[in-house]
């Protein structure tokens, strides 16, 4: 399975995550590495956008909560449908 999250960081200032900041892209790392994350781009501003795939929602729960331990934040998430997927599903129907 596969979901685009769109995170908007805490209300903090951005000098006082900088730490926060390398702990992140280690831990995107670890997880491009696994397979977990596909895609990841930073915000202009603040915040991130990344696309994970994968195997249930229990995977993404913990995933989101390992983020908001490094960088505090709420998240936009939106499953996706693969583009062949979806056409193959419009021939059915």
């Amino acid at each position: 399975m596969q979901f685009l999250v769109v995170s908007q960081p805490g209300p903090v200032r951005p000098s006082e995550m900088k730490p926060h900041r390398q702990a992140y892209w280690d831990w995107i790392e670890r997880n491009e590495t696994a397979g977990l994350v596909k895609h990841v781009w930073a915000r202009a501003g603040r915040g991130a956008v990344a696309v994970f795939e994968v195997d249930g929602n229990d995977t993404l729960h913990r995933l989101l909560n390992e983020w908001c331990e490094i960088v505090p934040a709420s998240f936009e998430v939106y499953p996706l449908v693969d583009a062949g997927q979806a056409r193959a599903f419009l021939e059915q129907t």
